[in-house]
């Protein structure tokens, strides 16, 4: 049987002295070091009345030679056997169980990263003399085995798809970078927000931008959960090798919430030298998190420091004029004809997520189909009467100025107080802005919160917090961290 993976069907001679043949015939025309890092590994694992199955030990590998030399193994054992008509190459660890196997496919794999930056061999002529053009990129995985090992990806996560605002134009600005350029003067991308800001989003479009204008590019999007069960496994089946070579071979990574793997000592060892190798070799990496790299708790140091070596990009909350343009864009999406006043009222009532308000459209839209009626700004308040009550009571302005005062370390009174200084009137300013983001309340109602101050007082405040946060960083950090505190 030889160095078979399965029993090789009908006549194992001829078979193998074909194959061997074959070898040889391939050994002479791409030389000795291409053979020994591709083709040396192979073997027959199976062999049918007009097909051929051969075994590689990794992915990696049965990719890179499946791209390469699969059409020219099938020339050439056609013309060694005209019965032979396909070739498949299938991933065969088991064949590689013994030790001394499994020392070979390693030595074979430290090779690959120089075998794959040299030049490819020169292709033989086809019969009619003329030499078929080979892909110059090295690309030894291709997308659709990607897409198996990453997470799926949502159709409707595409930059045309994302309205853009104040909140949110520098992390699109960059990520639209990164989509069009194969190569940016940023590495990491680190993308962080609250819940339902638009990371994710954010993340799939840069996805399906690279797919649809660059299809040779290798894009690997998963969460960090899934990369840290994914090395798990690797651990337990022995098999770390192929992890390795599947998640460095890529040109572009994309780990989503990776605050996720804080505290896992093990799996941020691994992150930090897949991080390494991908930036050595100049492939992008995009991040999210809920925070920033300097926030987050539970990271190693250097780690920390690598996330913090690229381009760091907050999603800021929505404003009321981003979440009016969301909602309008989701309506046209839909067909459906949803009145002025009633996405003033949602843009108005949700402000916690982009995702908890398109959820609330999609209710209300969905109610009125089934039960056959128009959308009027009474049945969306009947409808989502839960929804409303729930986001009224989770946050008061009350509970908004008590959290700004103590954080700033001032009396609550101060919040209505006349007093002008600069370290009552920025937190005064805070807790102002806070409300308007973060309640249903009307500008009116929030003046008087705040000790009968007229509306355009709260209009200033607003616009004086939103110039501050986009030339202090520091200060903007204070605003999301409160932000965040209060919405639990």
């Amino acid at each position: 049987m030889g160095r078979t993976g399965q029993p090789i069907s009908g006549g194992i001679t001829i078979m193998k002295s074909e194959w061997d043949r074959v070898i040889v015939r391939l050994r002479d025309e791409v030389g000795d070091t291409a053979f020994r890092s591709w083709l040396r590994p192979i073997v027959v694992h199976q062999v049918g009345s007009d097909s051929v199955r051969l075994g590689l030990p990794s992915r990696f590998m049965r990719d890179w030679v499946a791209t390469h030399y699969a059409e020219r193994i099938r020339t050439l054992w056609g013309a060694e056997n005209p019965s032979i008509r396909t070739v498949e190459i299938v991933v065969n660890p088991q064949t590689f169980g013994t030790p001394a196997a499994v020392s070979e496919a390693a030595s074979q794999s430290r090779a690959l990263s120089k075998a794959a930056s040299a030049p490819l061999p020169r292709q033989p002529a086809s019969r009619s003399g003329e030499v078929k053009p080979q892909p110059v990129e090295n690309h030894p995985v291709s997308n659709g085995d990607i897409e198996s090992v990453g997470a799926p990806l949502d159709l409707r996560f595409t930059f045309e798809n994302f309205v853009v605002g104040k909140p949110n134009e520098f992390a699109y600005a960059a990520a639209l970078r990164v989509a069009e350029a194969e190569r940016v003067s940023f590495n990491p991308l680190f993308l962080y927000s609250g819940v339902g800001l638009g990371k994710t989003h954010l993340m799939h479009a840069v996805a399906w931008h690279i797919r649809r204008h660059s299809p040779t590019r290798r894009v690997l999007y998963l969460s960090a959960e899934k990369f840290m069960y994914r090395f798990i496994r690797a651990l337990r089946d022995q098999n770390t090798m192929a992890f390795k070579e599947e998640f460095r071979s890529v040109d572009v990574l994309m780990i989503d919430d990776v605050q996720f793997i804080a505290g896992k000592e093990t799996t941020q060892e691994e992150f930090f030298h897949t991080f390494n190798a991908l930036v050595d070799q100049g492939r992008q990496i995009i991040i999210s998190a809920d925070k920033s790299p300097s926030d987050l708790e539970g990271l190693e140091e250097r780690l920390r420091s690598r996330l913090n070596c690229g381009l760091v990009a907050d999603i800021h909350p929505t404003t009321y004029e981003l979440r009016l343009g969301i909602l309008q864009q989701k309506a046209e999406q839909m067909g459906v004809l949803v009145p002025v006043k009633v996405n003033e009222f949602l843009a108005h009532k949700i402000t916690s997520s982009v995702r908890e308000l398109e959820g609330a459209l999609n209710r209300v839209v969905a109610h009125a189909q089934l039960v056959g009626r128009s959308i009027t700004l009474e049945s969306t308040q009947d409808v989502l009467h839960d929804l409303i009550r729930a986001s009224d009571r989770r946050i008061t302005i009350e509970e908004i100025q008590k959290r700004v005062a103590e954080h700033y370390n001032i009396k609550l009174v101060e919040m209505s107080s006349a007093r002008r200084s600069r370290t009552v009137a920025r937190p005064r300013q805070v807790a102002m802005y806070l409300s308007k983001q973060l309640t249903s309340r009307s500008l009116p109602e929030i003046g008087r919160k705040f000790g009968g101050r007229d509306h355009t007082t709260v209009m200033h405040a607003v616009k004086k917090v939103d110039e501050l946060r986009e030339i202090d960083q520091n200060f903007a950090e204070d605003v999301e961290l409160l932000r965040r505190m209060l919405q639990g």
